[in-house]
């Protein structure tokens, strides 16, 4: 019962920590209101184009620099910003600026997507199944619609209104299925969330760089500040500035990494190396965990750097070409032998996880009777009655099954049903029990590309149908973090309306002006130019694995070897079951099946980071003293980078703006 005692005990102290947080307001006022406009106005445009640039958001920078404003305005006016206000400050950048799909360097609200639709149905992979796409995802790829770089035309109608759709009933889904879960998780069976009281306290303490008195997080704010500055100068500065001049940019700093692999090849044929040179990478190894970062680095090292050119001596990625460049070589080792020990690994890790949640919950029940308390919630939180989550979820799953019929009338009916009523709500429920016990979720991998490979349904159009498959577990932390501030639920609920509408319409005009400024990706978007080709081709491989004539069908298939798979799962459930035996970190070993399908070229610099904090920070500046500057000088350098682009940005639209006067 050691674990259930520990985890009552953070549980308790979480609740006394918080106790005075417990007079619960509304943070959803007037100048949170200001704040959202201000984020998503000045900041958005900054985070999409970092992300095209370097492959990074504004993040953190976003965030401080919204509250530390607001603070700073308020408290020389007189009227100081409330606990709840600075929370739903911080909920809201973070919520606005957040990378949609982070590897893809993209965010911007849901725009975001059709900018990649546009680029992957023009792309060369895609040149086999493009006229296949259908309509209501994106255009033709001879669309004039294309070809103008506009939104403002009659061929995106369609796109834009089912996208319209699937925003409202992703918000309605996520809202009423995660309250649900926190109400299960939390409020009955009182689960601890190890990491809400953390994340809380992050954002709350986000507001005391705003008061004199916190002089030692100005400090290291500015120091962090000063430092991404100038090197934003180097890696997002000059390479804006040259583009925008020139129609060229010129990167001194390679993005995202120096490539060495086809320097490497004669000696160690397949082995990937290189090195990511952005001085970000090393400072987020000072905030995440020592062990996980080791076991990430030598996994990816033993497994892209050692074992590649052995298993292509022994003939097991064959499809390897000479000369070919970090990503294409990462293509090819993934397809002929890794993706199916990922699987494999991916599924150990989710089985051990149901594993110890049920372990764990049944120790709980066992210890306290938890089934019948903690259902009535606590007077003021803003609960709604729960027939309203529930009709609300339950609307919002018809109306997925609905729009997937009308979207894809072919596509079996049953799959689509047992995705949103059975399979999401009960993954939810199991990811939220893990995040409430471990504070990590667990996952079932390529579930829809199972699902629609035994379907045997041939079409292009299912891999854009907006099938309900999703894991809403993340929401009852988000929900329990909420709670910790005092901050009533029904803020989050009119914070997320008011989202809905002003993200519209900020990532439709800022989407618009990039894209007719300069196609997507080019020169000027070095990240997105680098990057966008591989994963078209990944993109393009699942799309047409159902196709009768598709050659790819037989790549596909062979990647998700059966055998190499089970290989994998017996591997990981083998090399969890050594950790518990001789008590080795358990941390160590979520690393090092973590790090298997991760390129070394960012696993090593982040180890390094790791490795300065644990070596020499901690012993310069005390132990519990760098717990607490790291992340602050983290999110000084973000948003010192985050300025540097912004003036870019400022310059840009300057620039754009003044090359079409006629005179």
């Amino acid at each position: 019962m050691a674990v259930v005692d520990e985890l009552q005990k953070a549980r308790q102290t979480a609740e006394e920590v918080a106790a005075e947080e417990h007079k619960f307001e509304d943070g959803f006022t007037f100048r949170t209101v200001l704040g959202l406009l201000f984020v998503a106005f000045v900041m958005l445009p900054g985070s999409i184009y970092m992300g095209l640039v370097a492959g990074v958001g504004l993040g953190a920078a976003a965030e401080w620099v919204t509250i530390v404003l607001f603070a700073e305005v308020m408290r020389r006016s007189l009227q100081p910003l409330k606990r709840q206000e600075i929370y739903m400050l911080y909920y809201i950048a973070a919520s606005l600026t957040a990378m949609g799909a982070g590897a893809y360097g993209l965010s911007g609200g849901p725009l975001q997507w059709k900018i990649w639709d546009q680029f992957f149905v023009q792309s060369a992979p895609a040149a086999p199944i493009a006229k296949e796409i259908p309509a209501w995802a994106v255009p033709a790829p001879d669309s004039e619609a294309l070809r103008l770089r506009t939104f403002f035309h009659p061929e995106w109608a369609l796109p834009l209104l089912v996208l319209l759709i699937t925003e409202i009933l992703g918000r309605a889904s996520w809202l009423s299925l995660g309250y649900l879960m926190f109400r299960a998780t939390s409020d009955v069976e009182r689960l601890p969330f190890p990491l809400a009281p953390v994340a809380a306290s992050g954002a709350l303490a986000l507001a005391e760089a705003g008061r004199r008195e916190e002089s030692w997080r100005w400090g290291v704010f500015s120091t962090g500040a000063v430092i991404g500055m100038g090197f934003g100068v180097f890696y997002v500065g000059i390479p804006v500035f040259t583009g925008v001049l020139f129609g060229n940019a010129v990167t001194l700093i390679p993005i995202p990494f120096l490539d060495l692999t086809q320097n490497v090849e004669n000696a160690l044929p397949t082995a990937i190396v290189g090195v990511s040179i952005n001085l970000g990478e090393v400072l987020v190894g000072f905030v995440l965990p020592y062990q996980i970062l080791i076991g990430a680095a030598i996994s990816s090292v033993l497994t892209y750097v050692v074992a590649n050119p052995i298993l292509y001596r022994a003939g097991l990625i064959p499809s390897w070409q000479p000369n070919s460049p970090a990503l294409q070589t990462r293509l090819s080792a993934d397809l002929d032998f890794w993706l199916a020990i990922i699987v494999g690994l991916q599924l150990a890790v989710a089985v051990i996880g149901v594993m110890m949640v049920i372990k764990t919950v049944r120790e709980f029940r066992q210890a306290r009777n938890l089934h019948a308390r903690g259902a009535t919630p606590p007077p003021g939180r803003g609960d709604p009655p729960l027939w309203i989550p529930i009709g609300v979820w339950f609307v919002s799953v018809i109306a997925y099954i609905m729009l997937c019929r009308w979207l894809v009338p072919d596509f079996p009916l049953w799959i689509v049903g047992v995705f949103g009523l059975l399979w999401s709500p009960l993954n939810s429920y199991v990811s939220a029990r893990m995040i409430g016990i471990t504070g990590h979720g667990v996952s079932v991998p390529f579930l829809k590309e199972v699902a629609v490979i035994s379907s045997g349904y041939p079409k292009v159009d299912i891999w854009y149908a907006p099938l309900p498959l999703y894991d809403y577990g993340w929401a009852a932390q988000r929900f329990r973090e909420v709670e910790l501030t005092g901050t009533k639920f029904t803020s989050i609920f009119k914070a997320e309306v008011a989202m809905f509408f002003v993200i519209l319409v900020a990532s439709f005009l800022f989407w618009s002006f990039f894209w007719s400024a300069s196609p997507i990706p080019s020169t000027l978007f070095p990240y997105a130019q680098k990057m966008w080709p591989y994963y078209a081709q990944m993109e393009a491989v699942w799309k047409q694995i159902n196709r009768p004539d598709s050659a790819m069908r037989d790549l596909v298939l062979g990647a998700l070897n059966i055998p190499r798979i089970g290989a994998g799962f017996v591997a990981g459930l083998a090399l969890f079951w050594v950790f518990n035996a001789f008590k080795l970190p358990i941390l160590l070993f979520y690393g090092l099946v973590g790090g298997v399908g991760q390129l070394p070229h960012f696993t090593l610099p982040r180890l390094l980071g790791a490795w300065l904090g644990h070596r020499y920070f901690k012993k310069r500046f005390g132990e519990e003293n760098w717990f607490r500057y790291a992340p602050v000088l983290l999110a000084g350098f973000f948003c010192g980078m985050g300025l540097v682009g912004m003036l870019g940005i400022a310059l840009a639209l300057v620039a754009k703006s003044v090359s079409v006067l006629p005179f």
